[in-house]
């Protein structure tokens, strides 16, 4: 196992991670901002405001990317199981 071996195997795995994620961390940004907006202009100072439009909108993109997320995870570690004879030598 050499280290462009390595390296290129954390690369893959932090883009796969930030692939991932960016779509709930996308959303969760725009509803904060949202709601923060929202708070400024009705200078309603609520802590708790946030969480229900975050949790919904999270749950929203979950059901409609969660299997094209399934499917990259998947595929990562497929390939990964794939390179375990490479990882062994």
């Amino acid at each position: 196992m050499t280290e462009s071996f390595i390296m290129t195997l954390g690369r893959d795995a932090l883009m796969i991670t930030l692939l991932v994620g960016a779509p709930m961390l996308a959303v969760s940004l725009v509803i904060g901002l949202l709601v923060s907006l929202f708070q400024a202009v009705t200078q309603i100072n609520e802590m708790t405001l946030t969480f229900v439009p975050k949790i919904l909108g999270m749950t929203l993109i979950l059901a409609l990317t969660g299997p094209w997320m399934l499917e990259q995870i998947i595929y990562f570690t497929a390939r990964l199981f794939d390179m375990l004879p490479q990882m062994v030598q």
